[in-house]
């Protein structure tokens, strides 16, 4: 390996400012500028909202306002939702919270205009696809021509079959691409669900009994005899009835 010198060194910073200086000057003589016009805007808004119906893990169950049911699994831990000044994650949803997705589209029409411009000496053509030009610091370039492209030539407009070696010409070549930025604004919110409303002070209040049906009556005991009552008179009137009947047939035998 052989020793670095101050003459080598020397050497490698010409070499270096050379190979700046060309391209610097060949920058110069290919120059572009680029221009951004900006157009109209139009904004739309799309608000959707629905109620919690079902929460499972990250997966989210909601009730949309035409009714239908929309399942949202695997809901990141990132997403927060807005309610009333806090932010909650899916794990915080409760059943009956309101919940509104609010989308902001902004579409931003713009143009961007490109103008190249390039001056040199024809070295050779080939219409209507190439020119080589040798550039003012002499060295030679190779441009592809762009359909319907005009040289300005001592002031008079040519296309490529006008051009011949030697000509000194400028070119600008003019691209316009348009585009549309589309940016959006994501915003979620969320409402708790109210609680029961209280009946007014003045509002008489319902109360309902229930009235459960008596046991039926047992029944009474049988009434006792006066402890004054007696059976003689009873034996008296059998003894009485007995007399009756024998004198009865006494009476028969002595007829």
């Amino acid at each position: 390996m052989k020793p670095i010198t101050p003459t080598l060194v020397y050497k490698l910073l010409g070499a270096c400012g050379l190979c700046l200086l060309l391209a610097l000057t060949l920058n110069a003589q290919v120059q572009t500028d680029t221009n951004t016009t900006t157009g109209g805007k139009t904004t739309e808004v799309n608000v959707q909202r629905g109620e919690v119906v079902f929460v499972d893990g990250n997966d989210l169950v909601l009730k949309m306002e035409d009714g239908s049911i929309r399942h949202i699994p695997n809901v990141p831990e990132s997403a927060k939702v807005d309610v009333d000044g806090k932010e909650l994650g899916i794990h915080d949803l409760k059943p009956g919270m309101k919940l509104e997705h609010t989308v902001k589209t902004t579409s931003t029409e713009r143009t961007i205009t490109t103008v190249q411009t390039v001056t040199g000496k024809v070295w050779h053509v080939s219409p209507p696809k190439s020119v080589i030009l040798t550039l003012d610091d002499g060295t030679n370039q190779k441009f592809t021509i762009p359909d319907g492209q005009k040289f300005n030539v001592d002031g008079q407009m040519k296309d490529a079959w006008g051009l011949k070696k030697g000509m000194k010409i400028s070119a600008t070549k003019v691209v316009e691409e348009p585009q549309t930025v589309i940016e959006q604004e994501k915003k979620l919110t969320g409402k708790m669900p109210p609680p029961p409303l209280a009946p007014p002070a003045d509002t008489p209040m319902l109360i309902v009994l229930v009235m459960h049906p008596p046991n039926p009556a047992e029944p009474e005991p049988p009434a006792e005899l006066p402890k004054t009552g007696s059976v003689l008179p009873l034996v008296g009137l059998l003894g009485l009835i007995c007399c009756g009947v024998s004198f009865g047939i006494r009476m028969l035998r002595w007829n």
